[in-house]
C-alpha cells in the first residue's frame, strides 16, 4: 500500500491541482494493477518523506494480528493513520441498508428496498477481538429523523445550497441538539465524537471549521424562507390550530468585548449577567409550541416596541389571539393589534387591584391548586377584565410585603435612634436622602408606612415617627391577585384563563432554548454569526418540538435533556478479529439499543440499528 500524488483538473474551471490516493498492487490475470482504495484529498496534510511511516501503520491498523510491535507514530501522523482506518471500514460493502439520504437532493432516486441479511460464518479467534472507534449514533439517528420529517433537506436543496452547505448545515443544527456548544466546538465533535458522518456519508474531518461559520451565514441569508417552510412541515404533521399565537422575548450574553457588534448592549439580564454585553432573542410561536418566526434584537430593546415587528406579515389569521406578558401590553401596542384585526389577551398593566370572592368562580389547576376568577366587563364595554386570586400567590406576596416592610421600620428605626446619639445624623435634608435610599430599597413596600418628624427651631430633626397606613388596590391591600385584559368578550373565566396560561409553556421553551440547546452564552463578535448562533438553536428547538410531541402521543414526557442521555448510550464500534486462514476482519456496527432507547424508537418507527453494518475483510 502507498500514496500517489495525480494532477488532474477541475471540470468546471480547468483549474490543474494535485489530488492524492491510497493505493494498493493487486495482481489480476497475471499482471499487478493499482487499485485506489481511498482519496485522501487535495488538501494532504502528512510530508511526503512521512507517506511510507503512514502507510505502514494504515496496514498494521488493518491487520493488527501480523505484529507484535505497535508502530509508534508522531501525534499527527497517528490521527490521520486512524482516520484513514476508520473511512477503510466505514466505506467497506454493507452488510444490510445503511443509507440515509439525508444530503441528497429532493429528485434524488430512492435506494432499493433492502434484502434480509444471509447468515455469514466466520471461524476466527476470540482472544484477537479488539474494539475500536466508538462514536454516537443514537441523537444522530432521531435528529435525522426529524429532519426528515420536516423535509429541511428538500428546502435547502430547493433554496439552492449544494451538498456540502446542506452537510454543514446539518452537523451545525444536529450538533446543537446532540451536545451544545459553540460552532467551533461542534466542529471538533463531529471530527472525534459523532458517527453523523457516516449515516450522512459525509466525511466532516475534512472539512474545515469555517465551513460551519459560512452555513450558519448561509441559513441567515434564507432565514424567512426557512422558518416558513417548517411552520408549513409541522402544521401538516400535527393539523394545529393557527387560532392563538405566543408572543415574548428573552436575552442571553456574550463572552468578552464585542465592540464590532451593534445589537451588544448591556441591559437587564434574565440570567443576572449585567457585566456581559446582551442579545435579545423574540419569538413568536403558535398555540402548540412551534416557532413560526424568530428575530434578534439589540440587547437593551425596550420590549414593547419589538412587536409590530415580530407579527408584521406575519400571515397569521384573522381574528387569530395574541397572548404576550405585560412588558409587552403597552396600549399602542394593543390598539397596533385591534387595528390590523387581531384579538388579544394579556396582563394588565398597573391599575388598582381588586376582588369579589362572591362574584368569582373556582377552577382547579394542573398542579392542583384551586384558583378564583372575576370576570368584569370595562366601562366602554369592549374589554373584559378577569381577576385572578391564587393563594399560593397569596402566601408569597404576603411574605414578600412583610419582608420588605420590617426592613423598611428596621432602617427607620435606625434613624431615630441616631437622633438621640451625639454624632447621629440630626440634619433634615440628609435625613430625606437616607428615608429615599430606604424607600428605593423596599420594592414598593414604603408606600404603605406613613412617616412623620418634628425640628426644632434651627432646623435639626428631634423625633422621628411613623405609622402603616396600606394603600387600597396594591399588593397589601389584595395579595394574590392579578388581572387579565382582553377584547374576547364572548369567553367564560376558566377559558380566558386557561388561554392565558399556554404563555408558561413559552417561559419552558425560553427554559429550553438556554439550558438544554446552548443559546448562552455567545462567543462570536460579528453580528451575522451571532444571530446565526440564534437561529441555529431556534432550529435545534423546533426539531427537538416535532420527536416530543410524538413522544408525548406514545407517553414518554421526558425533557430534551433526559432523551439525550438515553440516546447518547449507543455507540458505532468497529470489531477487529483474526480468522483461522490469517486474514483480519472488521465489522463497524451499532451497539444493541437499550429498553429505554428501544421505546424511543418503537415511538418514533426508527430503525434501531442506525448505519447498518460494514464488513472488511484484509
Amino acid at each position: 500500500m502507498f500514496i500517489r500524488q495525480t494532477r488532474t483538473n477541475n471540470k468546471a474551471t480547468g483549474e490543474g491541482y494535485f489530488t492524492h490516493r491510497l493505493v494498493r498492487g493487486e495482481r489480476i490475470g497475471g499482471k499487478v494493477r493499482q487499485i485506489t482504495v481511498l482519496n485522501l484529498g487535495r488538501h494532504f496534510p502528512i510530508k511526503q518523506e512521512d507517506w511510507p511511516l503512514l502507510c505502514s501503520r494504515i496496514e498494521q491498523l488493518l491487520q493488527p494480528q501480523e505484529t507484535l510491535l505497535t508502530l509508534v507514530c508522531p501525534a499527527h501522523i497517528e490521527r490521520v493513520a486512524q482516520h484513514t482506518f476508520g473511512q477503510l471500514v466505514a466505506r467497506a460493502p454493507q452488510g444490510s441498508d445503511a443509507s440515509h439520504p439525508q444530503c441528497q437532493p429532493a429528485d434524488a432516486a430512492e435506494p432499493p428496498a433492502p434484502e434480509p441479511p444471509v447468515p455469514d460464518y466466520q471461524e476466527v479467534d476470540i482472544d484477537s477481538l479488539q474494539h475500536s472507534q466508538p462514536r454516537s449514533v443514537g441523537v444522530e439517528q432521531v435528529a435525522l429523523e426529524a429532519v426528515s420529517q420536516l423535509g429541511l433537506v428538500e428546502k435547502l436543496a430547493e433554496l439552492g445550497i449544494n451538498g456540502v452547505m446542506r452537510a454543514a448545515i446539518l452537523g451545525n443544527l444536529i450538533g446543537r441538539m446532540a451536545q451544545p456548544a459553540s460552532e467551533r466546538a461542534t466542529w471538533t465533535w463531529l471530527q472525534t465524537e459523532s458517527a453523523l458522518g457516516e449515516l450522512l456519508d459525509v466525511d466532516f474531518t475534512g472539512m474545515s471549521h469555517m465551513r460551519l461559520y459560512r452555513a450558519s451565514d448561509l441559513l441567515m441569508r434564507h432565514r424567512a424562507a426557512i422558518e416558513d417552510h417548517l411552520f408549513s412541515a409541522v402544521q401538516t404533521l400535527f393539523s394545529l390550530d393557527e387560532t392563538v399565537t405566543l408572543y415574548d422575548l428573552t436575552n442571553t450574553y456574550f463572552e468578552g468585548n464585542v465592540a464590532a457588534n451593534p445589537k451588544a448592549k448591556h441591559g437587564r439580564s434574565k440570567e443576572k449577567r449585567t457585566d456581559c454585553p446582551l442579545l435579545t432573542l423574540g419569538l413568536v410561536l403558535d398555540g402548540s409550541g412551534f416557532v413560526r418566526r424568530s428575530k434578534t434584537f439589540a440587547g437593551n430593546v425596550s420590549e414593547g416596541t419589538t412587536l409590530e415587528a415580530m407579527l408584521s406579515g406575519l400571515g397569521a389569521p384573522p381574528g387569530a389571539l395574541v397572548i404576550m406578558d405585560a412588558g409587552i401590553a403597552s396600549e399602542a401596542n394593543l390598539a397596533w393589534l385591534v387595528e390590523r384585526g387581531y384579538r388579544y389577551l394579556v396582563v394588565r398593566r398597573g391599575g388598582a387591584r381588586q376582588f369579589d370572592a362572591t362574584q368569582a368562580v373556582a377552577i382547579e389547576t394542573a398542579g392542583g391548586e384551586t384558583l378564583r376568577l372575576q370576570k368584569v366587563l370595562s366601562e366602554d364595554g369592549k374589554e373584559v377584565l378577569l381577576y385572578c386570586h391564587s393563594e399560593g400567590r397569596e402566601a408569597k406576596e404576603t411574605a414578600m410585603v412583610a419582608r420588605f416592610t420590617t426592613a423598611f421600620e428596621a432602617g427607620l428605626q435606625k434613624l431615630a435612634d441616631g437622633l438621640h446619639k451625639p454624632r447621629g445624623e440630626k440634619r433634615h435634608d440628609k435625613l430625606l436622602e437616607r428615608i429615599g435610599r430606604l424607600k428605593e430599597k423596599s420594592r414598593g413596600a414604603s408606600q404603605h408606612t406613613t412617616v412623620n418628624w418634628v425640628t426644632d427651631a434651627s432646623g435639626k430633626v428631634t423625633a422621628l415617627t411613623w405609622e402603616k397606613a396600606p394603600v387600597a388596590g396594591t399588593m397589601a391591600t389584595h395579595p394574590g391577585v392579578y388581572c387579565l385584559r382582553s377584547n374576547e368578550l364572548g369567553w367564560d373565566e376558566e377559558r380566558l384563563w386557561r388561554t392565558y396560561s399556554t404563555l408558561t409553556d413559552l417561559e419552558s421553551v425560553f427554559r429550553s432554548l438556554k439550558s438544554e440547546l446552548g443559546l448562552r452564552p455567545v462567543f462570536h463578535s460579528k453580528e451575522g454569526r451571532s444571530d446565526g448562533h440564534l437561529f441555529i438553536t431556534v432550529l435545534a428547538y423546533q426539531c427537538v418540538q416535532v420527536l416530543r410531541t410524538q413522544l408525548k402521543v406514545a407517553g414518554i414526557n421526558d425533557s430534551w435533556t433526559s432523551l439525550r442521555q438515553t440516546l447518547t448510550v449507543q455507540r458505532r464500534v468497529t470489531t477487529t478479529l483474526r480468522r483461522r486462514d490469517g486474514r483480519t476482519i472488521h465489522v463497524r456496527k451499532s451497539t444493541l439499543a437499550e429498553p429505554g432507547l428501544m421505546a424511543i424508537y418503537d415511538a418514533l418507527a426508527i430503525n434501531p440499528a442506525p448505519g447498518g453494518t460494514k464488513k472488511l475483510i484484509v
